[in-house]
């Protein structure tokens, strides 16, 4: 259970700040770069969830998968082999959170028509906030990698995996928003 007492702690006014296991990081570390990026997503998908107009079934699994998402900032925040905070195991993205995502995939694109063109982000205001928050966790998935590659053996490369499939799904999702208007597709040199 986390308890937060007191927002402000002063403890980050140096430049540094704390990792899961609490050893201290520089603010411009690629961990953190990564696990803020994954917090930026979740505040994406939650303006999408709320003033998306999203059905409630599409706002119930997106509030699944941003509580998800805090469990792969916690990992990306906790080396691996560090200890974790006291009282709390280090959460892990495992193989599960994946397959979750890859069924949800495969079950939300079964109805949808076949792509035969690049499609604009945009469409319904749902549609639109999805395609926002997709691009969001893109830019997770890269500065995922990047501390990946940076800090080697003590990040789980699982956290980017979910990610990509994160990005995906919200493309999936996206198309699903658009069904009643359809989808808007790109018209390679169109305005020439």
């Amino acid at each position: 259970m986390v308890n937060l007492t007191r927002i402000y702690t002063k403890t980050g006014d140096d430049g540094t700040t704390a990792l899961g296991d609490m050893s201290r990081a520089s603010k411009t570390d690629s961990r953190i770069a990564a696990y803020a990026d994954v917090d930026e997503a979740n505040s994406a998908i939650g303006l999408a969830i709320a003033v998306g107009e999203l059905d409630a079934e599409t706002s119930a699994l997106l509030l699944r998968i941003q509580n998800d998402l805090f469990d792969v900032g916690a990992d990306l925040c906790t080396p691996l082999g560090g200890a974790a905070a006291p009282n709390a195991p280090a959460l892990r993205v495992e193989p599960g959170y994946i397959r979750f995502l890859e069924e949800q995939c495969d079950r939300h694109n079964e109805g949808l028509t076949k792509l035969r063109s690049f499609i604009l982000p945009g469409g319904s205001p749902g549609a639109s906030y999805l395609h926002l928050a997709r691009t969001v966790v893109r830019r997770a998935e890269r500065s995922t990698w990047i501390a990946i590659e940076r800090h080697g053996d003590t990040m789980n490369k699982s956290t980017a995996h979910y990610l990509n499939r994160l990005s995906d799904l919200l493309f999936i999702l996206a198309r699903a928003a658009n069904c009643v208007q359809g989808d808007v597709l790109w018209q390679p040199g169109a305005n020439r």
